[in-house]
């Protein structure tokens, strides 16, 4: 675990979901037997991109929203890189959300790990592509009237090859998708439901705690994934949800 920590000590605040999540990184790390090296993590703006500077690997820390191009511009020239975009609902549905379902229609050959916390909270609580219908922030004073995006909806209708849910207050069930995914040849999208402590009020760790539960099936259609990832009003499903063997597109672009 050592050979993933930098000597810079984490500034998320206490409590913060980031460090189980770089915990989590890490042990898929050493349990696929990667080398610092051997893993280059592209990074968005964000309270966990600042994940950076305190996980060892390679690293590109990019501009707000583009840390998907960076990820698939990277495994293009360096194939035998196992290739990660970490950044939050912020940049990674709302500057970058193009990306997103471009590379997922592309398969491109990258793990997307999506830290949702339904607010911008790097720039203290306004709302973002995923924020609740009614929510209060520093933007929508009277409540949210628009809609929220659904992280694993978009993947699956875009095409994404392997998309899933986690929590990390389910550690071990969190460790284990991300280093599927990471192993998962194509593209593999992971929403990761992590509440902010600080503007998280009424979503926040307790009220997910109390209602993910853990599938073990996997759809075998889109139709079937939607099905199994649909959330209900006590039930926040987590799990992988679909998985389909497809040519990436870097392989497709080598053939020719």
């Amino acid at each position: 675990m050592e050979n993933y920590k930098t000597n810079c000590f984490p500034t998320w605040c206490p409590g913060c979901a980031n460090f189980t999540i770089m915990t989590a990184l890490q042990n898929a790390f050493l349990t696929l037997n990667l080398k610092p090296e051997e893993i280059i993590c592209s990074y968005d703006i964000g309270c966990g991109a600042n994940m950076g500077n305190f996980l060892r690997t390679s690293a590109f820390l990019g501009l707000h929203g583009r840390s998907v191009p960076l990820a698939a511009g990277v495994k293009m020239v360096n194939p035998d890189l196992k290739v990660l975009a970490i950044g939050g609902d912020g940049g990674q549905l709302s500057e970058g959300g193009n990306h997103l379902i471009h590379a997922a229609r592309r398969n491109d050959d990258i793990t997307v790990i999506i830290l949702n916390n339904f607010f911008f909270s790097l720039t203290t609580g306004q709302a973002s592509p995923t924020t609740p219908l009614g929510t209060v922030s520093k933007t929508t004073p009277e409540g949210s009237g628009v809609l929220p995006l659904d992280i694993v909806n978009l993947s699956l209708v875009a095409g994404a090859s392997f998309v899933a849910r986690a929590f990390p207050g389910k550690a071990e069930h969190f460790t284990g998708v991300i280093t599927k995914a990471i192993k998962h040849k194509g593209f593999s999208v992971i929403e990761v439901i992590s509440p902010c402590i600080t503007f998280s009020k009424k979503y926040n760790f307790a009220y997910y705690l109390q209602r993910v539960k853990e599938i073990n099936a996997i759809g075998k259609t889109v139709d079937e994934a939607f099905k199994c990832a649909k959330i209900k009003k006590d039930i926040v499903p987590i799990g992988i949800f679909y998985r389909q063997e497809r040519e990436a597109f870097h392989r497709l672009m080598i053939s020719k």
